[in-house]
């Protein structure tokens, strides 16, 4: 698994387990919904501090979004 769909995997499940929509997450990040969409589909490739963007309306560490399954 590429880190793009790692990343993305994460991604939407802390989202879904918030209870948040991609448009609801985008709005609070300050990004649009079709970059929510491409990062969760691993076709955006986020920076660091879009990560970090990302994570606070999640309320997890943002290095939660890189850790795959052991």
């Amino acid at each position: 698994m590429t880190i793009q769909r790692l990343v993305g995997r994460n991604l939407k499940h802390y989202r879904e387990a918030a209870g948040l929509s991609q448009e609801v997450l985008a709005f609070e990040c300050g990004l649009h919904r079709t970059y929510v969409s491409g990062v969760e589909r691993g076709i955006r490739n986020p920076t660091i501090a879009v990560l970090a963007k990302l994570a606070e309306p999640l309320e997890i560490e943002p290095w939660r979004l890189l850790v795959g399954e052991d």
